[in-house]
């Protein structure tokens, strides 16, 4: 009886251990996710079919691929498999430069316990869409010089694959501002740009566009040299006082073109006189980026009652067209051939374009805006002239060069803006680009410096 006694007992406290007993914690839970290649969040990813990888924290098993329900947008899901710890999601059908997500619904991977994950979802980005558009092989000056030629080659080979920096001068002749730059960072800007703004004095004590050893000096040290021109005329015929705003002037550009007018007699006159200094640098084999004209619409094409700023601009885009072919072909009748010519575009701004024929690169001027805002110029430019360089050739206040490269905006150069009263002495600050903006450029792997630049005589 004692011993019957004990063995129902042992029976009773083997029955009530096995119904108090829960199951294992693998057993109860869902897979959950470990790692995912690629991760969340990544960019650059090929745009080429591939494996998505996903590890979990137990062995899985999944359906085949056209019983799981995974989609990647508008993607291909291809084969699915499991095998111990991972899965592999098989895609094809991507298109680069957009963001993906995958989405694994519940219940689609299954635990040995056969319980299913949560919610699965993966986003990232394929690689930037390379620059298109085949970029015209030759200048469209006839005959141009052996350096111009050498310089336009060298544009075009980096264009999408470095952007070349610069700086403009301090007001207008000198290298006050790429000095700065080289007291900052302890590397020169590659291009150093300067302006003909104050021809009408020229020469003076105070300014002489004759004396060009400094530019010279830039040049035999395999620098660019690149110049614009803030074209001041007369207030009014005769008069002593010169400005470029069309309100403060009653010089008309339309009047350029008819003969007789003084406004022809005095553009003619600043075409000579700019004409022959341009050649001093010529006869020194030195090619110019030339940009004159620049941003001729002004904001007629940003609002109602938007204004031409420059008296250039002001009588519409057939008299700025005509302007332009003009002071093209006055330079072409002077053997100027050392010149690679910049057009400035604004938004919307297309019908003051002045051909293919008379334009080698396609520049934009932006101030105070981020790298989305870039990007989406520098694709309106792509998409407007697919066959011309692409270049921010004025800016101030924006995203930084590297931040403007990592989004797509890839400039074949960048010209931040100069500051009135910077020297080289100076504070760490700028109005437009200080000494941590420029740092981040000079120290970035795809901006050519003047130490990088290889001769192109």
């Amino acid at each position: 009886m004692k011993h019957k006694i004990i063995l129902i007992l042992s029976v009773l406290v083997l029955f009530l251990s096995c119904k108090d007993k829960t199951p294992s914690e693998p057993e109860s839970n869902p897979p959950v996710l470990v790692s995912s290649t690629p991760a969340n969040n990544a960019v650059d990813i090929s745009a080429q079919d591939f494996t998505i990888n996903l590890v979990f924290d137990v062995n899985v098993t999944c359906p085949k691929a056209g019983q799981s329900k995974i989609t990647l947008n508008d993607a291909t899901i291809g084969a699915v498999t499991a095998n111990m710890k991972n899965v592999t999601i098989a895609v094809s059908g991507l298109t680069k430069e957009k963001t993906y997500t995958l989405i694994v619904p519940e219940n689609v991977i299954l635990s040995p316990a056969k319980v299913g994950n949560k919610e699965i979802k993966i986003t990232f980005t394929t690689e930037k869409k390379p620059i298109t558009g085949e970029i015209s092989a030759t200048l469209c000056t006839e005959n141009p010089s052996a350096e111009a030629t050498n310089l336009y080659n060298f544009l075009k080979t980096n264009f999408g694959n470095h952007i070349i920096s610069g700086a403009m001068a301090n007001v207008n002749w000198n290298t006050n501002e790429a000095n700065l730059v080289y007291n900052w960072t302890g590397k020169y800007p590659a291009i150093t740009t300067v302006d003909y703004i104050h021809l009408y004095a020229s020469p003076a004590n105070w300014i002489d566009y004759s004396d060009i050893s400094f530019l010279e000096n830039w040049w035999k040290n395999n620098g660019i040299v690149s110049a614009g021109w803030h074209w001041t005329v007369p207030v009014s015929e005769g008069a002593s006082t010169y400005t470029y705003e069309p309100t403060k002037t009653t010089f008309k550009a339309s009047n350029i073109l008819i003969n007789g007018t003084w406004e022809k007699t005095q553009a003619d006159a600043d075409l000579e006189k700019i004409a022959n200094y341009l050649l001093l640098l010529k006869n020194k084999n030195i090619p110019v980026i030339w940009r004159p004209l620049h941003e001729a619409a002004g904001n007629i094409y940003a609002y109602t009652g938007g204004t031409a700023w420059f008296w250039w601009g002001a009588n519409g885009a057939n008299t700025y067209k005509q302007l332009w072919i003009y002071m093209f072909n006055y330079f072409k009748s002077k053997g100027l051939n050392n010149l690679i010519w910049v057009w400035t575009t604004q938004s919307g701004d297309e019908d003051f374009y002045p051909g293919d024929t008379y334009v080698d690169i396609i520049g934009r001027d932006i101030y105070t805006q981020n790298a989305d805002y870039c990007l989406a110029q520098f694709k309106t430019m792509r998409t407007n002239h697919p066959n011309k360089l692409t270049t921010l050739s004025e800016c101030g206040s924006v995203a930084t060069i590297p931040a403007q490269w990592e989004a797509g905006a890839k400039w074949s150069y960048f010209m931040p803006w100069y500051q009135y009263n910077a020297t080289v002495a100076n504070s760490l600050d700028h109005q437009y680009a200080n000494k941590a903006w420029w740092e981040s450029a000079v120290n970035s792997e795809i901006v050519i410096t003047r130490d990088k630049m290889p001769s192109l005589k």
